[in-house]
């Protein structure tokens, strides 16, 4: 079962309890789309911000998705690791392959390859943000 709790009580999809595919897309959905080019990256983000836009979104919301997966509970303007340099355009390749290895392993079910990523340095939540 697929929630969106911002449109929960909304008519903008028929069963917002209930998302049917391809009405909500996880960060690491969001993110292969992207890198595929079957989605225009601007599109997606956070209504009344101006940096919350565009593919660093996407790949802020991919890891907070393994964030979650990991069972450690972020809110959703949550930075660490290398978000708020990608949301400033400072990163590179290198770590779009880092967020591709996120989206593919969020995609599978499996815990221990999860929790492995998740112990990268630019991936795990920081203690002081662990409540």
């Amino acid at each position: 079962m697929r929630i969106d709790t911002e449109i929960l009580g909304r008519a903008n999809v028929d069963r917002p309890q209930d998302l049917a595919p391809g009405e909500f897309l996880s960060g690491g959905e969001a993110w292969v789309h992207y890198r595929n080019g079957l989605i225009d990256p601007d599109t997606f983000g956070v209504s009344g911000t101006d940096h919350a836009w565009g593919w660093a979104e996407i790949s802020g919301n991919a890891v907070r998705d393994l964030a979650a997966l990991c069972k450690q509970e972020t809110l959703p303007w949550d930075e660490w690791g290398r978000m708020t340099a990608a949301y400033e355009d400072k990163t590179g390749p290198e770590y779009d392959q880092l967020i591709d290895a996120v989206a593919d392993t969020c995609a599978k079910d499996d815990p221990p390859a999860l929790m492995r990523l998740f112990g990268h340095q630019d991936l795990a939540v920081p203690r002081h943000m662990l409540g």
